[in-house]
């Protein structure tokens, strides 16, 4: 049976609408995970920077270009994947070639305000004596960040050509996930 007291109490409460319950202090400061970054919240570009480019100018091995995403949002946001990369030729046999993907495993990088990753991609030039229709001369690369659907375009500043295997199974130009 219920005292008064308890009753007068829990009718305090209910009309006071007041209902207390127990937090865990850990809930009570935990922060919300940042959540993924959009086109919006970055900015694209190639790295340029003196080891930064690309070797275009021998034909005897592959060579790596670099394209980073710098966070210009106010907020700490993630990328986690393969940026999209659909490349355009300035031949008019050249047509466009959507980069396959490496065998990478991605990881999940956080980007605060202002912090900057990057992804590579490996190519492998041809000599410009090489048969048009064997090489591919790159113009712009439209550059969609993971999960989303609008891209960047951004112009080749490198020069030089690839060998075209673009329906290659295993191609030797490709590219690898974000943060690798």
């Amino acid at each position: 049976m219920k005292s008064k007291l308890t009753v007068m109490t829990i009718a305090a409460v209910v009309a006071a609408g007041t209902v207390a319950a127990a937090v865990p202090a850990s809930a009570a400061t935990a922060k919300a995970a940042p959540t993924r970054c959009h086109t919006a919240d970055l900015k694209a570009g190639f790295a340029l920077g003196g080891d930064a480019a690309p070797e275009m100018g021998q034909s005897a091995k592959q060579t790596q270009a670099f394209i980073w995403f710098t966070n210009k949002s106010k907020r700490t946001c993630t990328l986690s994947g393969f940026a999209g990369v659909d490349m355009t030729g300035a031949q008019t046999t050249d047509g466009t070639w959507s980069l396959a993907r490496s065998s990478e495993k991605p990881v999940k990088i956080a980007l605060a305000p202002g912090d900057t990753t990057d992804f590579s991609i490996t190519l492998l030039p041809v000599a410009t004596s090489t048969p048009k229709k064997e090489k591919f001369v790159p113009s712009k690369f439209l550059v969609t960040p993971p999960n989303e659907t609008t891209h960047f375009t951004l112009k080749w500043p490198f020069g030089g050509q690839i060998l075209k295997q673009d329906g290659a199974t295993h191609p030797a130009t490709f590219l690898n996930p974000v943060g690798k």
